[in-house]
């Protein structure tokens, strides 16, 4: 059987065949350009780029380097009219490493915003602690914030950080070096961290409890037996 023609004179069998490969190709070409510059893809671009920003101002503050504690993230929710918004809560330790440190907790629709807000609140309350010798705590300390209580106690060079959860990432960021402490009661991080923040304000230093009274710090440090010559040594060496 012969095969049919159109006007033109060429076979009606090759101008379908061709036909759908040409639209085929075409839609197989908008469709990878679309893919390639829609919306949704500046939107991935954008997000990433916002946490990169976020990461970057959470490792300065003036020009200061901080150090920065991810302590604890919860999932919270809200009961609406609607139905239920869920969102996450974090909670923040910021310090120095030499002797300033604080902490604070935002809540937000993501993680990267709530911890941005977190780290902003810690930067706002930061608070100067004295260090002996710039490693350890000057004398022992006890703290309490609800049923959360916790015991501070200075300890010789060598000892490291004793410490779990919470309070290991306070201390890290303030800097002390050697410690021991126990956390009596509630394992609440919140909790905790107020507890060691309230056993920490209380820290005074011999140069404070000097200026407090009017006399001089190697009177101070000779009062427990110490000699003369050793006192004046301490009290030199003493910074805060």
């Amino acid at each position: 059987m012969a095969d049919e023609t159109n006007l033109e004179g060429a076979p009606v069998a090759d101008v379908a065949a061709d036909a759908p490969r040409e639209g085929r190709g075409g839609r197989g070409g908008d469709r990878g350009r679309g893919r390639g510059g829609n919306d949704r893809g500046g939107e991935r671009g954008g997000r990433g780029r916002r946490d990169d920003r976020g990461r970057g101002n959470r490792d300065e503050d003036g020009g200061e380097e901080l150090i920065e504690k991810l302590v604890h993230i919860n999932r919270v929710s809200k009961t609406v009219k609607g139905g239920k918004r869920f969102g996450f809560a974090a909670l923040v330790v910021v310090g120095d490493g030499k002797g300033r440190v604080g902490f604070g907790h935002g809540k937000a629709r993501e993680v990267p915003e709530a911890i941005t807000k977190a780290t902003a609140s810690a930067k706002k309350t930061m608070v100067r602690i004295p260090l002996k010798e710039g490693r350890t705590l000057h004398h022992d300390g006890k703290g309490r914030f609800g049923a959360g209580k916790v015991n501070l106690r200075s300890a010789p060079a060598g000892t490291g950080i004793i410490a779990g959860g919470p309070m290991r990432a306070v201390f890290e960021s303030l800097g002390v070096a050697d410690v021991v402490t126990k956390s009596v009661g509630t394992s609440n991080p919140y909790n905790m961290i107020r507890a060691t923040f309230d056993a920490l304000t209380d820290q005074t230093s011999p140069k404070s409890v000097a200026q407090r009274r009017g006399k001089k710090i190697a009177d101070l440090l000779g009062r427990g037996g110490a000699a003369p010559v050793e006192a004046e040594a301490e009290a030199a060496a003493i910074v805060e």
